[in-house]
């Protein structure tokens, strides 16, 4: 067993910037290496490793040379979505042709675009004997980690389990072009986020030590918009951001989504699932909510409460960032600051977990499996919202091909 991870990350965005950052509160690991298609971005990551004193990652050419990295015990990838199903079988491939040897893959939310490449995912992973991870942060985040503990311990012995679970994921919209293209990322904001309010509600119902699929999905009722960035206005600025590759007047993707997700705890109680994300939340920054609700109790978070402000004047001008919290949209005023964004948003926690269950060569508590099952509900949140009807469960969507990443939905 290897005393200390060696983690090689594929892509090096916005994603895996947050993964090693969190990974100063991880023990047991230490970043090998780094491959993107964009070498200087790869360096970038390097670099941000070697200051945070996370190892002396090297830059790989390939994704072929970072499987062969004999200090490369496992890998994180965080792709472009439409990638992420070549990326994976350049992996597979280069384990089987016998170029390296690794311990496991985690792989960053959502697993697929629709059902059918999700399947193929699972086909590729279970080739191998890997040990696989669903990056899913926010079922990691410590104040829901610590809630559904108290609730479950304190609460539900006595009074029942909890019936409905809320919730939401808002921000001002996302920082790359390609989050913004229905085909390249396989939707709007639903499948860009809705998988991670179904999966953090899915995570509060489920009791602890109980399988995550032992509540059952009965039907999906849900709803998609663009109420925002189809304005000619807004729309004028995702051009200019993108470089004319984004145009929501031609193809637009959804802003809003909602959806309401019927379920059947093991017992038979009827249980709910409320889960609503936005892209054209206007507020401080990005917030995260979460509600349970059971006989005689309730659970709330909400990322924004924080526990330090700022406030600035008018008189304190400067450039636009997000110094103070992710998605930041003003420099001005009475603004929240969450003082550990990794640690406050779950990768630390998801990062730790997903070290400790590959160094004891045990399968994390989310995979790839509960990465598959959230793309069977967001597809079917899709198909809802397309025909406007509830989908009732079990349903075949292997063949379906939301409008959005078609490129033919018309709001």
């Amino acid at each position: 067993m290897a005393r200390s991870l060696g983690i090689g990350f594929v892509g090096a965005g916005f994603m895996n910037r947050f993964h090693v950052q969190s990974l100063v509160g991880v023990r047991d690991c230490h970043v090998a290496g780094v491959f993107s298609p964009t070498r200087a971005h790869a360096e970038d990551l390097a670099t941000l490793a070697r200051d945070l004193r996370l190892g002396e990652p090297a830059v790989h050419s390939s994704i072929a040379d970072l499987v062969a990295d004999k200090d490369v015990d496992a890998i994180w990838v965080a792709t472009a979505n439409d990638v992420r199903v070549p990326v994976i079988e350049e992996i597979v491939d280069a384990l089987n042709s016998g170029k390296g040897e690794l311990i496991g893959l985690a792989l960053e939310k959502p697993l697929a675009r629709n059902v059918a490449e999700g399947k193929r995912m699972i086909e590729l992973i279970e080739s191998t004997p890997l040990l696989h991870s669903y990056l899913e942060n926010q079922v990691f985040q410590p104040s829901l980690v610590r809630g559904k503990e108290i609730i479950w311990r304190r609460a539900v012995p006595l009074t029942g389990r909890p019936y409905l679970a809320r919730a939401a994921e808002e921000h001002s919209g996302p920082h790359m072009p390609w989050f913004w293209s229905g085909e390249r990322q396989g939707g709007g904001v639903l499948n860009d986020m809705l998988c991670h309010s179904y999966e953090a509600a899915r995570f509060l119902l489920a009791a602890p030590g109980e399988s995550r699929d032992a509540v059952k999905v009965e039907s999906v009722n849900a709803q998609i918009a663009s109420l925002k960035w189809t304005r000619p206005e807004y729309n004028e600025i995702l051009k200019d951001m993108s470089g004319g590759r984004v145009d929501y007047a031609r193809s637009p993707a959804e802003d809003f989504a909602r959806a309401a997700v019927t379920m059947a705890a093991p017992s038979g109680e009827r249980l709910m699932i409320e889960a609503t994300t936005s892209w054209s939340f206007v507020g401080p920054a990005l917030r995260l909510r979460a509600e349970l609700l059971g006989p005689e109790y309730a659970l709330q978070v909400d990322s924004l409460t924080t526990d330090l402000t700022v406030f600035l004047s008018r008189r304190v001008t400067g450039e636009s960032g997000e110094d103070l919290v992710e998605k930041q949209n003003a420099e001005q005023g009475l603004m929240p600051v969450i003082s550990d964004e990794p640690t406050a948003y779950g990768y630390t926690g998801e990062n730790r977990h997903m070290v400790q269950a590959f160094l004891d060569g045990h399968m994390p508590d989310e995979t790839w499996h509960d990465g598959l099952a959230v793309t069977e509900v967001l597809m079917a949140c899709y198909k809802s919202a397309e025909e406007g009807k509830t989908i009732s469960f079990p349903v075949d969507l292997t063949g379906y091909v939301p409008q959005v990443q078609q490129g033919t939905w018309k709001p």
